[in-house]
């Protein structure tokens, strides 16, 4: 079965071996030590550990279609928030009554702003089966729609990138007004539990972020297996020769399309495991320096790994919290000559260099696969 095609696979034993030690031990050394001992791990840094974890979900979706199709999304960001609005607007519905202005079915900036009712689009998120649809239904039909007519044009390059960018530029601008309904400037925040488990608790937040290491490992899990397949050596293919792949008769633009969906889902989960550790989720999340952001993570880890877009992942947003503590006016400096620095010197990245180092004998078998 090409699903368990993985499980034979030396990297990805050692990635999802690595993420279940690396899970167990943190939620060790909080739950075992008490605060003020120095092993502790405290709470706010396990609910930053979470969110760093959601970004290397994130960061595998964009490896997805930029490595293994050499579509270069900027617009990754935009499914990423929309997945969040999707598990905010849940969550919001989920505070009722306890809300500043008391009102058992508006949000808090509804009120605020005189609505009368709730809108048509906000029923059904007071289920959380409905809200995990949507999670998954937003981000999917707006990348099956944009990617249809985009790959159907066969637009490509680098003005696939800019107009994806354009895309999740227009929906920042959207987002950001009132009369919109999410919460315009502010976005959604101030949220109270999930499920019925307060957000606010310890044990809460231990589950979130051992949730979202699960499902960090399921979706690397999945795009390993998707690349392993026949599907992934056409994809491969498709991102060597293209022409050539065509004139073999494969569409060409299906095998983008379906690709461009499941990485878009799997961006827009990332974002609602992102809302509940962080607390909130506001039309900054769709700004288009956040998906170039994304894009320095895969580089930096190394294209077409998979890994690599998670070591990236963690190694930037860890030394970003770092920096815009130590030097916050000089973050963007640092992360653009991070970037020029990676290019320049590690054109593979940081997998690339773990490859030749330690794994000599584990070549990618997907490029290789396709190659033959």
């Amino acid at each position: 079965m090409w699903w368990l095609k993985p499980a034979h696979e030396p990297i990805t034993q050692r990635v999802l071996g690595v993420l279940a030690a690396s899970t167990t031990a943190v939620l060790a050394l909080h739950l075992l030590f008490p605060e003020g001992h120095a092993l502790h791990i405290s709470t706010y840094t396990l609910g930053l550990l979470g969110k760093y974890l959601a970004y290397a979900l994130l960061a595998v979706a964009v490896d997805l279609v930029w490595g293994y199709l050499g579509i270069l999304s900027l617009g990754h960001g935009a499914f990423f928030a929309l997945g969040g609005y999707a598990m905010g607007m849940y969550l919001m519905r989920q505070i009722g009554d306890r809300g500043a202005y008391g009102h058992p079915e508006l949000p808090d900036f509804m009120v605020f702003l005189n609505w009368q009712e709730l809108p048509w689009f906000w029923h059904g998120f007071d289920q959380f089966g409905f809200a995990l649809l949507m999670v998954l239904l937003a981000p999917g039909l707006l990348a099956l729609v944009f990617g249809w007519l985009a790959f159907r044009s066969r637009v490509t390059g680098v003005y696939l990138s800019i107009i994806t960018q354009a895309l999740t530029f227009a929906l920042m601008l959207a987002f950001f007004r009132n009369e919109m309904g999410f919460g315009g400037n502010n976005g959604l925040t101030d949220f109270k539990d999930m499920l019925g488990f307060d957000l606010r608790e310890d044990s809460t937040r231990a589950g979130l972020f051992t949730i979202t290491a699960i499902t960090l490992g399921l979706g690397f899990w999945l795009c390993r297996a998707l690349m392993l397949s026949k599907l992934g050596r056409v994809c491969v293919a498709c991102r060597d020769a293209e022409s050539r792949v065509r004139f073999l008769g494969y569409r060409v633009e299906r095998f983008q399309l379906f690709i461009f969906v499941v990485s878009a889902m799997l961006a827009g989960v990332a974002g609602a495991l992102y809302v509940p550790q962080v607390g909130i989720i506001n039309p900054s999340e769709f700004a288009p320096i956040f998906s170039i952001e994304i894009v320095v993570w895969v580089a930096l880890g190394g294209r077409a790994t998979l890994y690599g877009a998670i070591i990236g992942a963690l190694l930037v947003n860890y030394a970003k919290t770092f920096f815009t503590g130590l030097i916050p006016d000089a973050w963007l400096f640092i992360l653009g000559g991070l970037f020029v620095a990676v290019t320049l010197a590690l054109p593979q990245g940081v997998a690339g260099l773990m490859k030749h180092w330690r794994w000599p004998r584990t070549p990618d078998t997907t490029t290789q696969e396709a190659r033959a």
